[in-house]
């Protein structure tokens, strides 16, 4: 019996503790909300959807899979941020730098990413439909089966793109396509050629 309810109370305990590492950091909420400044703090899982967080400073914050929809982060510092996983649909990033960002698996659907920055930053199985492009900068983002503004997906292979107008995604990846193509038929005519030799 007295086994049972030591298991018991083992479990709770470990339960508890688990919720406590995986909730936001209210002391860096507080902070945020004082000081519209919040440096490498803790904000995973939070709800910031009430925020306004226009030039804020979140340089190597951990936002991951927070929930910023329809939040301004107009001119923020989201340089090195960790954002696996957040939801920012209808949020507004324009001039907002996300240099060295991890976006991995976030939404960023019909999004303002006017003038914004992704040098370098990871934007695998990120989702972009919808969004609005005008000289954002992609330069060495690497892109993986990123769902880009058309809806159209990228394939395996990593892209580097810079400074993109409107389209330009969708362009990249459908002067990709006759590429390919090519390699196939051309991997194929090999194939069939040894084919042959070997009956001769």
């Amino acid at each position: 019996m007295k086994f049972k309810i030591f298991a018991c109370l083992s479990i709770l305990c470990l339960l508890g503790f688990t919720d406590r590492t995986l909730a936001v950091n209210q002391q860096d909420l507080e902070q945020l909300k004082a000081s519209n400044s919040c440096p490498r703090c803790d904000l995973s899982g939070a709800d910031l959807t009430q925020f306004i967080l226009e030039r804020t400073n979140l340089r190597d914050a951990n936002l991951k899979g927070a929930n910023l929809s329809q939040v301004n982060l107009r001119s923020a510092d989201l340089t090195g941020a960790n954002l696996q996983g957040a939801t920012l649909d209808g949020a507004s990033l324009y001039q907002a730098s996300l240099t060295g960002a991890d976006l991995k698996a976030a939404s960023l659907q019909n999004t303002d990413l006017r003038f914004a920055g992704f040098i370098g930053s990871n934007l695998e199985a990120a989702n972009f439909k919808g969004a609005q492009l005008l000289l954002t900068n992609f330069r060495a983002a690497h892109y993986r089966l990123t769902t880009l503004p058309s809806g159209a997906i990228t394939s395996e292979k990593s892209y580097g793109w810079a400074l993109q107008q409107p389209d330009e995604l969708e362009e990249a990846e459908e002067a990709e396509k006759p590429k390919k193509r090519r390699r196939k038929k051309k991997k194929k005519d090999k194939k069939k050629q040894n084919t042959i030799i070997f009956e001769q």
